[in-house]
């Protein structure tokens, strides 16, 4: 069967609650304590594929009991280092953790790298560039070849990370403030810039807007998923990442916006003139 749009699309993966875990409710979600998996969100919004990533160090390796729900997805990935919280992946990479996995799950494709770079000039990443490329080397090298993503933020485009960015295979570009998604085009072109084409590029899409703690306002949602579903047809994106599962059963406009969407163009086809998929 031909590829759909719908088989382009991710949806970003923490345990349950873990945002409501945090003291304060710093970013200020509505609703009740969210209850919903990654694997519960992927299904709820009609998205087969998920990428795993560990919030303030959670959850522990091993992590096959963890990805047990995630076995019946097309595909999924799991974090080596987690966000910015998770302080053990700023000593130790979970590489081993992840090929642990590969034997059992076929559908894990790859390891991502979250929060990974830093606002200084001198050192813009957690780990050094043959650092990361040493990681690729053990993804590519086990039971079977793995990819490495990374996330890249607007504000990562100010320091020199194209090293970082030709040492990976794909890369997940995000907009931190809502406000900044106005200026989507000209930064996305920006890190087409910075990236070597061989790299493939997916456009995350925030559910809410984390860098000012409110609702993302409609028309930035739209325009933000607009130019998604644009860039994903014309193979300018690989494909798009909605944050995240753990907001995924509250009462956000922003959520029910993308579900409707979904279920409205995610069984178009991909145009024939893309490259190939990503195995599976």
């Amino acid at each position: 069967m031909p590829e759909t749009l719908r088989d382009r699309f991710w949806l970003w993966g923490h345990e349950a609650g873990c945002y409501h875990r945090m003291p304060g409710n710093p970013w200020h979600l509505p609703g009740a304590f969210s209850r919903m998996t990654p694997a519960e969100g992927a299904f709820y919004l009609g998205i087969p594929n998920v990428i795993m990533v560990r919030f303030g160090n959670l959850p522990q390796p091993p992590f096959r009991q963890h990805a047990l729900p995630l076995l019946p997805l097309k595909r999924f990935l799991w974090s080596i280092v987690g966000d910015s919280g998770s302080t053990d992946n700023d000593r130790d990479p979970d590489v081993a953790a992840v090929l642990a996995l590969a034997p059992e799950f076929p559908n894990l494709i790859g390891a991502i790298m979250d929060d990974f770079f830093r606002r200084d000039a001198d050192r813009p990443g957690r780990y050094t560039v043959d650092q990361v490329a040493g990681f690729r080397r053990q993804l590519r090298a086990g039971p079977r070849p793995l990819d490495l993503y990374v996330v890249a933020y607007t504000h990562d485009l100010d320091y020199p990370i194209r090293d970082h960015l030709a040492a990976v295979d794909a890369v997940t570009f995000w907009t931190w403030q809502a406000a900044q998604l106005q200026a989507l085009e000209t930064n996305f072109a920006r890190l087409e810039a910075v990236t070597p084409a061989a790299t493939r590029k997916l456009l995350g899409i925030y559910l809410w807007d984390f860098g000012s703690g409110a609702p993302i306002p409609r028309d930035a949602m739209e325009h933000q998923c607009r130019l998604g579903i644009d860039w994903l047809r014309a193979g300018r994106v690989d494909g798009l990442v909605f944050l995240a599962s753990c907001i995924a059963d509250l009462e956000i406009e922003a959520v029910g916006y993308a579900r409707r969407l979904i279920r409205q163009v995610g069984d178009e086809p991909l145009p024939p003139t893309r490259r190939p998929p990503a195995p599976a």
